[in-house]
């Protein structure tokens, strides 16, 4: 016989105290009622008269009408108005007009056929569109039965089956004890118990303070063009033409 094979130290036994999954009551669930208060109270024991506060009354005026609030028209007595005739400016009173046929409305030459005698006249219409000649279904509303399968009418069938997938419960791949195997546990790092080598990070690079403005080179200067240490001949410029007409300026020197 194989022997059983456990994870770890632990081995079925029997529990030192009494759970809840041995016993099929549900339990202390119930709430005894309690003994104080007016609600709910418990029917075992005597219960002693409670008393509500309420809040002071509203206080009431002492006069309730509304006072002398109304502004009765002084030309209003208690037979009646006290006016003078007054007349008032309405506008035209505007009638309704009926609009009535004139003689021009009315068609004598088609009343011939009412008031003489006409031969019987009849006209065609067109189909009414809620008759309907034949509302039978055709051959092709029925369906013939099918004569192959397990659901034949009026002929034998052979047994079918049918292929079902493998089941769950019970199979080789079923976890009777509900236990995590050795995948279940991950690595506890090495670092966590041991000592802890130094770690070093790599920064980037620390540029210098200074200044970053761009500066010439030696390509940007042209000492070709530099005549100021070579002996050269006089050079002439010309100046601002003056205006014969312009006032020179004078300043006096003291």
């Amino acid at each position: 016989m194989a022997e059983e094979v456990w994870v770890g130290s632990w081995r079925p036994h029997r529990p030192r105290g009494p759970i809840m999954a041995l016993y099929s009551s549900p339990g202390p669930k119930y709430l005894i009622p309690p003994t104080t208060g007016f609600v709910k109270h418990t029917p075992t024991k005597l219960r002693a008269p409670a008393y509500s506060f309420r809040g002071a009354p509203m206080l009431l005026a002492e006069n309730c009408s509304p006072g002398p609030r109304y502004s009765v028209n002084p030309k209003i007595l208690r037979t009646g108005k006290d006016l003078g005739p007054a007349y008032s400016i309405l506008g035209r009173y505007r009638t309704k007009t009926m609009l009535t046929p004139g003689p021009g409305d009315y068609f004598p030459e088609k009343s011939t056929k009412h008031v003489f005698d006409s031969a019987p006249s009849h006209s065609i219409s067109a189909r009414t569109k809620t008759f309907r000649v034949d509302s039978t279904p055709g051959p092709a509303a029925y369906m013939l039965p099918v004569v192959m399968g397990p659901h034949t009418v009026g002929k034998v069938s052979q047994p079918s089956f049918s292929i079902k997938g493998r089941s769950k419960l019970g199979s080789f791949s079923d976890d009777l004890h509900k236990t995590p195997g050795p995948a279940a546990y991950h690595q506890t790092d090495v670092q966590v118990t041991k000592f802890k080598a130094p770690q070093y990070t790599m920064a980037a690079r620390v540029e210098p303070p200074g200044d970053k403005t761009l500066k010439p080179g030696p390509g940007a200067h042209s000492p070709e063009k530099v005549y100021l240490n070579k002996p050269c001949a006089p050079v002439v410029t010309f100046g601002i033409k003056h205006s014969d007409y312009m006032t020179p300026l004078v300043v006096d020197v003291e």
